[in-house]
């Protein structure tokens, strides 16, 4: 504790500590880890709606501050995670749905099916698309579902659209934006030229009776930071949209992507309603200069809608001293199936230790239990030291990684083949009834059985 609170201003929003023991918004979780074991994923619900209305209203007073005409529309980017219990929670705050692939529409299906959205809803369709893909889409708009918009990765889409629909129907154009310089390339492989979209628009969409372009989409792959880079490529984008909007009365939207980090340090600083205030008032500006009416604005935020909901658990099932630097803290489980996101990219989440914060503390490396040298999350790797209670005799010690909710069940193949056979942890969700302190907790997934395993394996 101690520690903690020298290094870090703490306790935070999300995190406190009870007679030692860590609480996750308000939930103790050593409670939780009695009830159901580790190693262990937890969804806490109620942080899906509290960033989405976060977000909604740093947009709408961001617009009320400038007098911005334009509309504000939140679409949740499904990839982050498809999991049914994550997209309900986030359609009880009226937003709209970001689709990347053929089988995304078989959700918007069942969701329809269900009673969860109407056929008004905006269903943004990016990705690169395949004629699978692209007929999914023509069926949503054939079954009346007027706002689906297909944005187009590429010029041949265009072409497989038009085949496949019978209907009148929205579209976008997605801009290939420059990346930053310190990438392998100078131009992101998605979307179009900057410098072919309006000939593109002239040539092959004007006078074309199925389509209304109806939407510009503008994403920048490293997020939406406060640096030279972003505010060039946003002015950029704008540029495109004035050339557009004068031959192009169907043009109201402007779709800036994703972006918004999450908090992955207990250190970490974002002025949100800044860059909120800032985005719209460079708009703002740029449309008065111009003398054209504002679009309507579209984010597709997904690792900010679901990351910060999500934790995964464990025990430290052992300790081993490799030489006289390096001690390791082995977990019950892989990282390599259930972090993916920690080798594969070295991506750093907040790691805290759950109960003992009243002992010593000591530098550790933390190790998966998989025979993959990949397996370890470290300070070497995160740039971070890692600092966990010292063990004493038998008494267990568990650990928290936190802010885990995005992408990691996607990447790591939920239910499939795990690396080495560890199987997949329990998955619990937690939540609260509205207005209610009280929170309550179903299993969603129990951990994954060999059989399935050997079944998939065709044994």
């Amino acid at each position: 504790m101690d520690l903690i609170e020298q290094t870090f201003e703490f306790p935070q929003d999300e995190f406190t500590v009870v007679d030692n023991e860590l609480h996750f918004n308000d939930v103790p979780l050593m409670d939780i880890i009695k009830q159901y074991g580790t190693p262990l994923k937890i969804s806490y619900l109620p942080k899906i709606t509290s960033q989405i209305q976060r977000a909604k209203r740093m947009f709408n007073v961001a617009m009320a501050k400038v007098d911005y005409k334009g509309d504000y529309k939140y679409c949740y980017c499904t990839k982050s995670s498809h999991f049914s219990f994550v997209i309900e929670e986030a359609l009880k705050n009226d937003i709209h749905l970001e689709t990347s692939s053929a089988y995304d529409i078989h959700i918007i299906n069942a969701l329809y099916e269900s009673g969860l959205i109407d056929k008004d809803r905006f269903i943004v369709c990016n990705g690169f698309k395949r004629p699978h893909y692209v007929e999914n889409i023509a069926a949503l708009i054939h079954d009346g579902f007027e706002n689906t918009v297909p944005v187009l990765d590429n010029k041949d889409e265009l072409n497989l659209l038009e085949t496949a629909l019978e209907k009148k129907c929205k579209i976008g154009i997605r801009i290939a934006s420059e990346e930053e310089p310190k990438f392998d390339f100078y131009t992101s492989r998605l979307g179009i030229r900057y410098n072919d979209i309006v000939d593109f628009y002239r040539q092959k969409i004007m006078r074309n009776k199925k389509f209304d372009l109806y939407m510009l989409h503008f994403f920048i792959n490293t997020g939406i930071k406060d640096t030279a880079y972003y505010w060039n490529e946003l002015n950029k984008c704008l540029n495109v949209y004035y050339e557009l909007k004068k031959i192009c009365p169907t043009l109201k939207t402007l779709n800036i992507g994703g972006g918004f980090p999450i908090k992955n340090s207990l250190s970490f600083e974002y002025d949100y309603e800044y860059m909120a205030e800032e985005i719209i008032s460079q708009i703002k500006g740029f449309c008065t200069q111009m003398e054209i009416e504002e679009p309507n604005i579209f984010t597709e935020f997904g690792s900010f809608t679901v990351g910060e909901s999500g934790a995964t658990l464990f025990s430290i099932i052992n300790q081993k001293q490799q030489n006289d630097k390096e001690l390791w803290y082995m977990v019950d489980s892989s990282f390599m199936t259930t972090l993916p996101d920690t080798w594969g990219i070295k991506q750093r989440y907040i790691q805290l230790a759950i109960n003992n914060w009243d002992r010593e503390y000591q530098r550790v490396f933390l190790g998966g239990l998989s025979c993959d040298s990949e397996d370890y999350y470290s300070g070497e790797a995160h740039q971070n030291a890692i600092f966990l209670p010292k063990l004493v005799g038998d008494e267990p010690q568990y650990i928290g990684m936190f802010h885990t909710g995005a992408y990691q069940e996607e990447l790591g193949g939920f239910g499939g083949i795990q690396h080495c056979l560890i199987p997949a942890p329990k998955h619990i969700i937690i939540d609260r009834e509205k207005g209610e302190s009280d929170y309550y907790t179903r299993l969603f997934a129990k951990e994954q059985s060999y059989r399935s395993m050997m079944r998939i394996l065709g044994y």
